[in-house]
């Protein structure tokens, strides 16, 4: 977190990063264009016309327009705005009684430096990275000086990058001194305002992911999978040697919430030996300096998916003496390919199919029932009329 420090090495950056502005200062805004004033906003800014004689009332103007006297006061040929606010801004020009033009000012408002976030990366032990974000909004142009110093209080400049905004690199820092302490002073014409940083180099370290993880099939081992990475580029090889990095891989069979886990010091490639037969795995790796526990892990490395060995029902081939009994396995990425996808799309569209189907038939039987049972109603009722018929003639005496 940034902070302001009462350590010496924290005053001495102040102090001369106070000295380095001010001559910047001095250099980059007083000696500009003589017609551009900048002031504060929410304050009392006052302009004066400088081609006006002692006491010579003037009229001031806003963008060709007069000011109204309710926004500002006119005194001896200056003019003041009372509370200054950006509708205030624009082009300011002066006149004398016969309208002749004496002065343009232009008028540009904002705010006085503030701090910034400042946050520093060290990847490898050759280099450290800082940026930073302003947290305040100036309104005005705007410049950074960015130093460091260490615990033997000397310091350096920060060197940056101007293709790259608001970022600055330490190349070759001492590995000797861990305590680091990063200034990054905003400048405008309202100021100046130093934001210190301060760190620990050894536990700022934190490598790079590791690179072009691969995962292939042990033949014949259907719980096996072999998995090789790639030191991150940004750690070179001629630091491999002092610096080695140890690797943490983790892994876990698609549809499972648990991992299982691996660490390996110095090794760019480990075996899985409990993988889950016939199951999709998805695998991760992360790298840490051997040598510095109090170093940071890395973040983890793009998951790739595998599936272990599986034995094949086609005929057997001979192989040719001499090739190894590992093979390559085509290793995806998280999102799933095309081909399963319409996979499961062409197994959803039977399944919908096939119920439609069941649904028809069901259909189908009910309204036969259906149809059965009303001509069998009408049947009944049709004996049973026929029935009562037969009572009646029987009853009528002959």
């Amino acid at each position: 977190m940034p902070s302001l420090l009462s350590c010496p090495g924290g005053l001495i950056v102040i102090g001369v990063i106070y000295l380095f502005s001010v001559n910047i200062k001095s250099e980059i805004w007083t000696n500009g264009v003589s017609d551009v004033q900048f002031g504060r906003l929410g304050s009392r800014v006052t302009l004066t016309c400088g081609g006006s004689l002692g006491g010579s009332p003037v009229e001031w103007r806003l963008n060709g327009s007069s000011v109204q006297p309710w926004q500002a006061q006119i005194s001896e040929g200056s003019l003041t705005l009372l509370n200054a606010t950006h509708s205030m801004e624009g082009n300011y020009s002066c006149h004398d009684e016969r309208g002749t033009l004496l002065q343009t000012i232009k008028l540009r408002l904002g705010h006085q430096p503030y701090f910034v976030h400042i946050s520093c990366r060290v990847p490898n032990h050759n280099k450290i990275n800082c940026s930073w974000t302003p947290t305040k909004t100036t309104h005005l142009p705007t410049r950074y000086i960015s130093s460091f110093s260490t615990n033997a209080g000397v310091v350096e400049p920060c060197e940056q990058d101007f293709n790259r905004e608001n970022e600055c690199s330490i190349t070759d820092p001492p590995l000797w001194a861990p305590k680091l302490l990063v200034n990054i002073t905003e400048i405008n014409p309202l100021g100046s305002n130093s934001t210190i940083f301060r760190g620990d180099y050894h536990q700022l370290l934190k490598p790079d992911p590791p690179e072009d993880v691969t995962v292939v099939q042990v033949d014949g081992q259907p719980t096996q999978l072999l998995v090789q990475w790639k030191y991150p580029e940004s750690w070179p090889d001629e630091m491999t040697g002092a610096f080695p990095l140890k690797f943490l891989l983790r892994y876990r069979p698609i549809g499972s919430s648990f991992w299982s886990a691996l660490e390996t010091e110095e090794n760019s490639s480990l075996r899985i030996m409990d993988a889950l037969a016939g199951h999709l795995h998805q695998i991760q790796v992360k790298a840490q300096d051997a040598l510095n526990n109090y170093s940071q892990w890395s973040e983890w490395s793009h998951v790739v998916e595998a599936r272990p060995w599986t034995e094949s029902w086609d005929e057997p081939t001979e192989e040719p003496f001499g090739i190894p009994s590992v093979k390559s396995f085509p290793v995806r990425a998280t999102d799933k390919s095309p081909d399963s996808s319409a996979d499961q799309n062409g197994s959803l569209g039977l399944l919908v199919l096939v119920g439609l189907f069941l649904a028809i038939i069901v259909a189908v039987l009910l309204t036969i029932i259906a149809l059965l049972w009303v001509r069998q109603k009408k049947q009944d009722i049709v004996k049973n009329q026929e029935l009562s018929s037969m009572v009646k003639m029987k009853s009528i005496p002959i």
